[in-house]
């Protein structure tokens, strides 16, 4: 099967915003783009009930939907490849089967049935964290390029798959890449016999950060790196890293979180908050470690 971003469209502002992300990537990955509409009929009739000619009438809004969106991919980037695709389900379901055959899935932050004051629709939240590989979400009024892509990490093995695409997104737009690896203090350092044990967190913070990027480093020898080890809360250091990123990468959940718990508390709040697009990669259903630095 050719490779394909997806992208889902309801005709909305933030799907539009969505389209253009997703056209762009497409053309600097070499794939084709898949423009995807999710017939819902639960909002207009239930099943066993069916309003004469309301199935109709989605069907016709939803082929117009995806024409418009087609046409403006193409306008956007005449060298794209366009499928559409009409499907009838919730959009959280048609969508997340569409990630299963995707290099990634493109969404935009709320769509037509979100309250206008609200940051972030309900299907982003479901998608993001519980699909296999990258959820990009994207938030429309966004035009400037910073030509900076930043990625969050942790200690832990979650934040691998999101480094992998970092770094793959990095090399795509031939810009840099900012780790941020936002640690805080554990709460044994602070008790009186912790002495001069201070300092020897911070080395043992920054000595993580630097195995988790040494295999990335190695792979991706051409894309620049910044390494921002500093001593704060994850969230806020994130937010505003993303004011001046054209990319925020983040992994589905970290050491923070509660193993039930898919997507995870840090995760969340970039999706609310952040300025710009962001992205949630969960590892696939073949691997999720990352590169290994060689050992000689």
């Amino acid at each position: 099967m050719t490779e394909s971003i997806a992208v889902g469209t309801d005709g909305s502002a933030a799907a539009t915003a969505a389209l253009e992300w997703a056209v762009d990537d497409a053309v600097r990955r070499g794939v084709s783009l898949r423009i995807v509409h999710a017939m819902d009929r639960w909002p207009h009739d239930l099943v066993e009930f069916p309003t004469p000619g309301r199935s109709g009438q989605l069907e016709c809004f939803g082929e117009q939907v995806l024409t418009e969106a087609a046409k403006a991919a193409m306008e956007r980037r005449p060298d794209v490849r366009v499928t559409t695709e009409l499907i009838e389900g919730t959009p959280s379901d048609v969508l997340g089967g569409q990630a299963e055959t995707a290099v990634e899935l493109v969404v935009g932050n709320r769509g037509l049935g979100g309250f206008a004051g609200s940051l972030l629709g309900s299907v982003p939240v479901r998608l993001a964290g519980h699909v296999s590989g990258a959820v990009v979400v994207v938030r429309q009024g966004r035009a400037e390029v910073y030509g900076e892509v930043v990625v969050g990490v942790d200690g832990s093995a979650e934040c691998d798959p999101a480094l992998g695409f970092a770094f793959e997104q990095a090399a795509l737009r031939g810009c840099g890449l900012r780790v941020v690896y936002a640690w805080q203090m554990p709460l044994h350092a602070f008790s009186p016999e912790a002495g001069g044990d201070i300092e020897e967190i911070r080395r043992a913070q920054r000595l993580v950060a630097e195995e988790r990027l040494a295999g990335w480093q190695e792979r991706f020898p051409t894309v620049e790196v910044v390494s921002e080890v500093t001593r704060a809360r994850p969230v806020p250091t994130l937010l505003a890293a993303s004011a001046r990123a054209d990319l925020l990468v983040v992994g589905s959940r970290g050491l923070g979180a509660v193993g039930s718990v898919l997507l995870g508390s840090v995760s969340r709040e970039v999706l609310h908050h952040a300025r710009g697009p962001v992205a949630v990669v969960r590892s696939t259903r073949s691997t999720g470690r990352g590169p290994r630095a060689s050992s000689g």
